[in-house]
């Protein structure tokens, strides 16, 4: 690195330098070039996004080192190729001059299930239950097998999302260990899905090896639902109901909110939605503690009115 480093300005070496000492040769110092793969460059710079936010600026120094081997005849691939940097959690911020919120109120959840129960197929109300009953991600949400929920002990193994890749749809295992977690399940919701459970199994066709790997949402052919299918449905829903708009990301930041009002603390919220980074938990408490300042005004305007 010391010689890459050359090609960087003075005043930038030092940084870049003492960047990729502590961040990135601690995982290759007793590694030979020859032997690392690019699984295992994965890894590391899944173990990097955890910690730090300028993890492209790790990758780009690491990808130099290893170009700088293939033009020495060191190395023939570069094993870097390929790996892919985590995306991060886009969570909310809300601010007091927001246009338009993205979350519901527990009266129009209500009016929302009930429209999905009435007017939707059970998958799909399941589906949407789920999102806000759990606090989900869309793609983990899509990526649950039966395997995943135990009944018994009342939990939701969140540990993949759905991804489309190649023209196909696949699982793959959650990047950070925040998001690889068990949710403890309510009653209703274990009570829906063994439900569902008991009527998809007559229903679908089923072209997996066992019941329990079979994944909770398919279409009839048994084939993954599309990332985008609860995005579309949502809105027809919103639209043809006159609900008021929101996104299914807008569902996860429902549940974090009505998590606080209910009591909960700022850690088990993060502990619940997955959230690497307390800050994206910090800020829909934030947002929630407003909003109740705000109604406890107004309750004490309307206690005072003569």
């Amino acid at each position: 690195m010391s010689t890459i480093s050359r090609t960087y300005k003075p005043s930038t070496r030092k940084a870049v330098l003492s960047k990729f000492n502590k961040r990135i040769l601690p995982h290759f110092r007793k590694l030979k070039m020859k032997d690392i793969s690019r699984a295992y460059c994965q890894d590391v710079i899944n173990k990097v996004a955890e910690e730090i936010k300028s993890v492209d600026n790790m990758k780009m120094y690491a990808n130099q080192i290893f170009e700088y081997a293939i033009s020495k005849e060191i190395l023939v691939n570069n094993p870097l190729k390929g790996v892919i940097i985590p995306k991060k959690d886009e969570e909310f911020i809300v601010s007091t001059d927001e246009p338009e919120r993205n979350y519901w109120e527990k009266g129009e959840i209500k009016e929302f299930l009930d429209i999905t129960k009435r007017e939707c197929t059970m998958r799909d109300f399941i589906m949407f239950h789920l999102l806000i009953y759990t606090g989900g991600r869309k793609g983990e949400v899509l990526a649950l097998r039966w395997s995943d929920i135990d009944f018994k002990a009342k939990t939701i193994h969140f540990n993949k999302t759905l991804f489309y890749e190649k023209g196909k749809y696949v699982s793959l295992t959650s990047k950070t260990a925040a998001s690889r977690r068990f949710i403890s399940m309510d009653d209703t919701t274990a009570g829906l899905l063994k439900k569902y459970r008991t009527g998809q199994s007559g229903a679908s066709v089923v072209h997996l090896h066992s019941k329990d790997n079979e994944m909770v949402f398919t279409r009839e052919d048994g084939s993954p639902l599309r990332l985008a299918y609860p995005n579309d449905k949502l809105d027809e829903i919103t639209k043809s109901n006159n609900l008021h708009p929101i996104t299914v990301h807008g569902l996860r930041h429902t549940h974090a909110s009505l998590l606080f009002e209910a009591g909960a603390s700022i850690k088990e919220v993060q502990e619940r939605l997955g959230h690497s980074d307390i800050k994206m938990t910090m800020n829909i408490y934030t947002h929630v503690t407003r909003t109740v300042k705000e109604q406890t005004a107004s309750r004490f305007e309307k206690f005072m009115e003569l």
